[in-house]
């Protein structure tokens, strides 16, 4: 049985890839590796640093030691380390956001970035912009920050963080063409927008489980 493990900044999106995984991926092993340093360290040098994409790189060779005939980095904001990690390895390492940054430049248009984090906001920005240039597409960046949520969410204020992102979301979703959601755990609140007609949200967790699924079968 093949085996695809993820990488994780925060525990919280656990539930959610091993559902997916139940969904997606039957007849694949999964397991799940967590180091929430990644992301602190990451937020306080407001960067990705040298020594972080050493240490994700590092983990993700522990993942394959461990089974894993695959690995997939669920955080956006360390995604830029799968670079040094795919140059070290031979093995198939997936980029949470680079299927996401591939609909939507794909879909094209003025596309919304939204995010609660600025070390994810950038990168994502980063990719999307790479994409388009490999693809040879034109795109327009919208971006937008919901500023306190994730600082709300950390407090356990699980109510206030969906509060004022999805004050973000409604407020790009009148500005945009597509709206691109930067964290794959802004998932689970984009759920809760009401089914208005607007322009499409793409997340990123159930785009990189279908990557995951064609690369391991």
């Amino acid at each position: 049985m093949k085996k695809l493990a993820f990488i994780h900044t925060s525990h919280v999106l656990i539930p959610t890839f091993t559902q997916l995984a139940k969904e997606h991926l039957d007849g694949i092993d999964t397991f799940h590796m967590t180091d929430d340093s990644l992301i602190r360290n990451t937020i306080s040098a407001g960067e990705l640093t040298k020594n972080t994409v050493r240490r994700v790189a590092a983990m993700i060779g522990l993942a394959h030691e461990g089974g894993a005939d695959a690995v997939m980095v669920t955080c956006s904001s360390i995604g830029r380390a799968t670079a040094l990690a795919r140059s070290q390895y031979d093995f198939p390492i997936l980029r949470i956001d680079e299927p996401l940054a591939e609909k939507a430049v794909a879909i094209g248009g003025r596309i919304g970035v939204a995010a609660t984090l600025r070390t994810t906001l950038n990168p994502t920005m980063e990719l999307l912009r790479e994409t388009a240039l490999q693809a040879n597409r034109e795109v327009e960046l919208v971006p937008a920050l919901a500023d306190g949520a994730f600082e709300a969410v950390v407090a356990g204020d699980t109510a206030r963080h969906d509060e004022l992102l999805l004050a973000t979301l409604t407020d790009l979703m009148r500005r945009v063409d597509l709206v691109v959601l930067a964290q794959a755990s802004m998932a689970r609140v984009a759920a809760l927008l009401p089914v208005t007609g607007g322009p499409p949200i793409l997340a990123s967790p159930e785009l990189a489980i279908l990557r995951a699924k064609e690369l391991l079968r």
